[in-house]
């Protein structure tokens, strides 16, 4: 294969005699420069001199006399003139964003010589506009009657008004602000481009020659100037394109090289071109994920890389597939290339910029002077702040275990890093200021750090806050002189923005190695194998048009960029791509996902039509198998057997109890059992704005326990005017629910009241409700005796196992304990769930889904409490009971538990009845937990699986 370069290195040596001072080779893009002086070096046996190297941006730079404005300060500058002519009062936070689609719009205007006075005249003289236009080719007159004629001359609309006024404007605006930039000396590129062929004199140009190599579409000051050079006799053209779709009419692919060859005939003859019209290897492979095409690379690679590795490319349509191709590039590749960058937008820099900004924009309120949980955590668990600070772990779980959701600065300046961090900055070169030091930071401490000298990525992530310092520099120096005045908000998108579109080049010699490059860096290039990633319809081309203020059909009547030329620049890519490549693979994502419709590109649809030869299919699937769930049984070994004695042994720990959590949870799933209580896991702590069930029901309970604790402090006893004057008190209970948050969900100091957001304001309210059913209820069972709120009862108990004594106690704290007459009621409250009715006493101790947990946790206190009292020669009799708040309501509702078969059960109001029963099993259940005959197992019922904290452990 005989590429293009090539060719044209030997014709331009040849031409030349090899004689090459004062001779300039232009290319679209820097990068062909490499490879095109390679290949004339073979030309000659002996040293010669090289030609100038240059692209046509640098062409252009060197004729002019102004230089390129930074972007920020472009739009800036058109604010000022926006407002002058205009007399309007819009911020430039507001105008920013379409300020830069306006100077887009001028800038394609004047690459492309359009005639902008005409373009933005008043279009009230609609007549006078089109007598006007004889310069106009057919064409552009069409388009231009078919958008008035939409536009409706006769009848003015608001709309329409609007139009007319705005583009009114736009003249005198578009007049003003190049007047103000070039008193500066400086221009967006569009007005370097046009100015410079409008005084360009060809006989003080510093090259006697120019050569322009492999461009493809023109605008119209690049054909303007190639027209004026050729005239001159300075310039020769070498266009590279193919037969194929050269001779198809119309084709998109050669839309542009053909007006380019009637204009600048080409040196090479058409001869060389004939490329695609001969059969080829080449493959479409379908694969079901963006990544799954990452993975396939390394099995292409050891099936294709049987040329030099700098013939072989991979191309990506799709740029963010840089990190997983990275990747996925196996071992024996000795070199790559990667023209495209690493994107600045995928290193930690970047989070980490931008987590400062988002902390003292969004995430702080100036009104009560707090910071938001959520944006302080995101920058406690940054890698950089952990690096620079040794407190920042310690301050996010603090805040984690207090659920501090509205911080103070106070609060998190534990040192003197995140004394810098949480100092609130209101301002934008305030800000500044703290990027550039917390930059400075982390850079020095790289430097501090020895990293191997040949870790990549610790050196592409040095790079990376090297270039995110500079340009936090570029905007410290527009704010410092005033030239950027916008809120923080603006500021942090402005500034991670051009982030993103930044990029850290890659170092190395790009004539080597396995070449791994974008779209756009393919141009000139040449490869006798190679793949495309992504060749999907929305990556080639890409969706979607630019925004524009000039509609489409003036666009086209002046010969502006449009939606058309990019389709036609991209059709000519692929397409020259694969004219000269032996064998080539095409790889697209079938998933659907946002913009990607899992489609084939439809350049490859075009292409299967129209080559002619046959085109290898294949389909990648994941090699997936599924992936059984293998049982685990924990056998009870000597280790395992003396871990449970000092956890439940009172000789080892004195507080040991079996609660009746602790039982359930056995009889739920033993594993679990052997997990929480054996192994001791715990899950990490999630702190969230929403309170779970169990948060719930805690502050309900403390609220409940805290007004009966204070209606009791002179006298058990309680009747109906005690609690109805309660209930009158809106603001008293209030107190009782504030604090209760205060003690168990924000963790508070005493006198600091809780800052509610919306989900736990409505949280709030909801226990308040809560609080009044459960007073409207007892104000139905008044007179009572409060005995006792959050009661503790235990009871010390024996068991056999292993051929020793195990002392442990069973127990837990009830919530409440209340008597009327001769029934001691133990009450424990309920915020979710719904009352059922055992059958009988064995169906508490047998694994199933409806087995009800909360009268057997019931029960077990009650069994408690009737021993207590027949040791104590009480004789009243224990009623366990039920209150589900949600539920109490209901007039017919009693919180009595109910036990028996339907139609049969019966109200428990004397315990004493089950106890032998309910003891003799509960006695049978702890024997088996301590067994060392019966081993820890997973439970058969996997709806118990659904939430479980270690389901991810036994794979359910």
């Amino acid at each position: 294969m005989k590429t293009f370069l090539q060719e044209t290195a030997h014709d331009l040596y040849r031409k030349l005699n090899g004689d090459f001072t004062d001779v300039a080779v232009v290319f679209p893009n820097k990068r062909a420069s490499l490879f095109f002086n390679e290949y004339l070096t073979h030309e000659s046996e002996r040293p010669l001199w090289s030609p100038t190297y240059i692209s046509i941006s640098e062409l252009f730079r060197q004729c002019a006399t102004w230089q390129i404005g930074d972007s920020i300060k472009l739009v800036c500058d058109l604010y000022k003139v926006f407002r002058e002519v205009t007399g309007s009062t819009e911020t430039l936070d507001d105008f920013y964003f379409w300020g830069e689609m306006l100077i887009a719009d001028f800038d394609d205007a004047d690459k492309n010589l359009a005639n902008t006075q005409a373009l933005f005249s008043n279009l009230k003289d609609l007549n006078a506009l089109t007598d006007n236009y004889d310069f106009l080719e057919k064409g552009q007159k069409d388009a231009l009657a078919q958008f008035f004629r939409n536009f409706s001359i006769d009848r003015v609309t608001e709309l329409k008004q609007r139009f007319i006024s705005i583009w009114d404007t736009l003249g005198d605006i578009y007049s003003h602000y190049k007047a103000l930039l070039e008193s500066q000396n400086i221009a967006y590129e569009g007005m370097m481009y046009r100015k410079v062929i409008e005084t360009l004199d060809t006989e003080n140009l510093p090259y006697r020659k120019y050569i322009f190599v492999g461009f493809n579409v023109l605008n119209k000051v690049e054909h303007t100037l190639f027209h004026k050079l050729n005239e001159a006799g300075k310039a020769l053209f070498y266009w590279d394109y193919d037969i194929f779709y050269l001779e198809r009419t119309p084709h998109e692919a050669g839309e542009f090289i053909r007006r380019n060859l009637r204009d600048f005939p080409s040196e090479l003859p058409p001869s060389i071109f004939d490329n695609l019209n001969h059969p080829k290897d080449i493959t479409f492979v379908e694969s079901p994920t963006e990544n799954g095409q990452a993975r396939y690379l390394p099995q292409w690679l050891r099936e294709n890389l049987t040329v030099e590795e700098k013939e072989t490319a991979v191309v990506l349509c799709n740029e963010a597939l840089l990190q997983p191709v990275l990747h996925s590039l196996p071992e024996n590749i000795r070199h790559t290339n990667i023209t495209m960058g690493f994107p600045l937008s995928q290193t930690p820099v970047y989070s980490f910029v931008n987590t400062l900004l988002e902390l003292h924009t969004s995430g702080y309120d100036a009104r009560n002077g707090r910071y938001r949980f959520e944006s302080v955590v995101s920058l406690l668990r940054h890698p950089y702040t952990r690096k620079l600070s040794s407190e920042a772990e310690r301050l996010e779980q603090t805040l984690v275990c207090d659920n501090r959701f509205y911080p103070l600065p106070s609060e998190l300046g534990k040192d003197e890093i995140l004394g810098m961090f949480f100092l609130p900055r209101t301002t934008n070169e305030a800000l500044c200021h703290l990027l550039k030091t917390a930059l400075e930071l982390t850079a020095t401490l790289y430097k501090q750090q020895k990293a191997p000298a040949n870790d990549a990525f610790d050196q592409l992530y040095r790079e990376a806050l090297f270039k995110a310092y500079t340009l936090t520099n570029r905007f410290y120096a527009l704010i410092e002189n005033k030239e950027l005045d916008v809120k923080p908000d603006t500021f942090q998108r402005l500034l991670t923005r051009v982030m993103a579109a930044s990029s850290i080049p890659f170092h190395g010699e790009p004539a080597i190695g396995l070449q791994v490059m974008g779209v756009l860096e393919t141009r000139n290039l040449d490869f006798r194998h190679l793949i495309m990633l992504s060749v999907n319809e929305g990556q080639l081309p890409q969706t979607g048009s630019d925004a524009s203020f000039i509609p489409y059909n003036l666009r086209k009547a002046f010969g502006m960029t449009t939606i058309d030329h990019k389709i036609a620049v991209y059709a000519y890519y692929f397409y020259r791509l694969l004219q000269r490549s032996e064998k080539a693979t095409l790889v697209f994502n079938t998933a659907t996902d946002g913009i990607n419709r899992g489609e084939m590109s439809r350049f490859m649809l075009q292409f299967l039509i129209e080559w002619g030869y046959s085109v290898r299919r294949l389909r990648l699937e994941a090699g997936q198998s599924p992936q059984g769930t293998q049982l685990i049984r924990i056998e009870k070994n000597v280790n395992t057997l003396r871990r449970m004695w000092q956890t439940f042994d009172l000789r080892y720990n004195p507080k040991s109890v079996l609660s009746p959590s602790a039982l359930n949870t056995y009889l739920d799933c033993s594993l679990k059992f052997y997990y929480k209580y054996v192994a001791r896991l715990e899950a990490p702590d999630e702190v969230s704005s929403e309170i779970d069930a169990a948060k719930f029901g805690s502050i309900f309970h403390d609220a409940a326990e805290h007004i009966y604790k204070d209606l009791t402090k002179h006298g058990k006893n309680i009747d109906k005017q005690t609690i109805e004057t309660l209930l009158k008190d809106d603001i008293r209970l209030q107190n009782y629910v504030d604090d209760g948050f205060k003690r168990l969900f924000f963790h508070l100091p005493a006198g600091e009241k809780p800052s509610y957001n919306g989900i736990q304001l409505i949280n709030s309210a909801v226990i308040l409700r809560y609080v009044k059913q459960l007073l409207r209820r007892d104000l139905e069972y008044v007179p009572f005796t409060f005995t006792a709120s959050e009661y503790p009862v235990y009871e010390e108990l024996e068991v056999s196992a292993a051929g020793e004594i195990l002392r442990t106690r069973i127990g837990g704290i009830i919530d409440r304990i209340d008597a009327k007459g001769d029934i001691l009621r133990i009450v424990d409250y309920k915020t979710g769930g719904s009352a059922d009715t055992p059958p009988d006493v064995e169906s508490l101790f047998t694994p199933d889904k409806k087995r009800s947990n909360y009268v057997f946790q019931t029960f077990l206190y009650a069994a408690i409490v009737c021993r207590k009292l027949r040791e104590s020669h009480d004789t009243r009799r224990v009623a366990p009971s039920l209150l589900y708040i949600h539920h109490a309501a209901s007039e017919s509702y009693t919180p009595v538990i109910r036990m028996g078969s339907k139609g049969k059960a019966e109200e428990v109001y004397d315990f004493a009845r089950y106890e032998a029963e309910f003891r003799e099993h509960l006695n049978k259940l702890i024997t088996e937990i301590f067994s060392p005959e019966t081993a820890f197992g997973q439970t058969a019922i996997t709806d118990k699986c659904t939430f479980c904290d270690f389901k991810n452990l036994c794979k359910r």
